[in-house]
């Protein structure tokens, strides 16, 4: 197992930080490491992390729901209702933004839940997603042939580019930032789904909480360092959008790192507790879309 140090902020370049938090991997090797801030900007990343090569290791676990379709355990039964949901949800976003029904890509599509959503509704689809298990399963539940990598789809161009949940595992971040967004029409929609670091359950569960997620979630993003990544890439923010129901899912998850058990009387309470926060104070929900368009 390699391991490397960032020795610059991703977002401002600046090389100045500080320990921020020590989080244990709940789901797969129990080592512990050490999330950042960056003293300039208050970026927070996972630093050092697992080298490029060595990070595929820590996604091998089948407690890792976005590679597969286990329904067993209660966790995994409620993210399979919550997910016909808001997949249904996505849909209806993406068609709010768009001119037309044309192409689509999704980054990182893990099983193609949401690609088979959109193809039933009239999208000419495309994913990627680096994950071969995941992958396997997407081109069945799409019908389509899912890229491992963005070389494979070099050329061609994209109305609307999503990205559920992924910005935060991509190793080289503002390289594969680029990369995306020469593949996203001159008046095309990016779509960028993450946990929120500012949120009530993050500030409540400290190291346990869920969505830190570490090695996988190299970044933790809030709202003020997503608007300066998004600017770095000469991106306009139109939107941030809640995703309510992540915060009932995390904290169920985060009372299981806690306390070794679910709790479900506590996770309702204080998923609830964090919606409620986030709607009187500046829409910090758990987790946060970001709708955004070429200046």
């Amino acid at each position: 197992m390699s391991y490397e140090r960032l020795e610059q902020c991703p977002i401002c370049g600046k090389q100045e930080f500080k320990n921020f938090l020590v989080v244990n991997d709940n789901a797969v090797s129990k080592e512990s490491f050490v999330i950042v801030e960056c003293e300039n900007c208050t970026f927070k990343f996972t630093n050092p992390r697992p080298d490029e090569e060595s990070l595929s290791k820590y996604y091998e676990s089948e407690e890792y729901i976005s590679h597969s379709n286990i329904k067993t355990g209660i966790i995994n039964r409620a993210y399979h209702v919550v997910r016909s949901i808001t997949t249904k949800q996505k849909v209806e976003l993406i068609n709010r933004y768009a001119h037309s029904k044309g192409s689509i890509l999704d980054y990182g599509c893990g099983t193609g839940v949401f690609l088979g959503a959109c193809k039933k509704d009239g999208w000419e689809i495309r994913g990627v997603e680096p994950n071969a298990k995941a992958r396997e399963i997407a081109s069945t539940e799409t019908e389509e042939i899912i890229a491992s990598d963005l070389q494979d789809i070099e050329g061609e161009k994209f109305e609307v580019i999503t990205l559920w949940h992924v910005l935060e595992h991509i190793h080289k971040l503002n390289e594969t930032m680029d990369s995306i967004l020469s593949l996203l029409q001159e008046d095309g929609t990016m779509i960028i789904a993450v946990p929120n670091a500012d949120s009530h359950d993050a500030k409540q569960y400290k190291e346990n909480w869920a969505a830190y997620d570490v090695p996988r979630h190299l970044y933790h993003f809030t709202q003020s360092t997503m608007k300066r990544f998004l600017k770095k890439h000469k991106m306009k923010l139109e939107e941030v959008l809640p995703m309510k129901f992540d915060a009932y899912y995390v904290s169920m998850l985060s009372e299981k790192h806690k306390d070794g058990k679910t709790n479900v009387i506590n996770s309702v309470m204080n998923g609830y507790k964090s919606n409620s926060y986030a709607e009187k104070n500046g829409n910090d929900y758990s987790s946060l879309i970001f709708v955004a368009k070429r200046k």
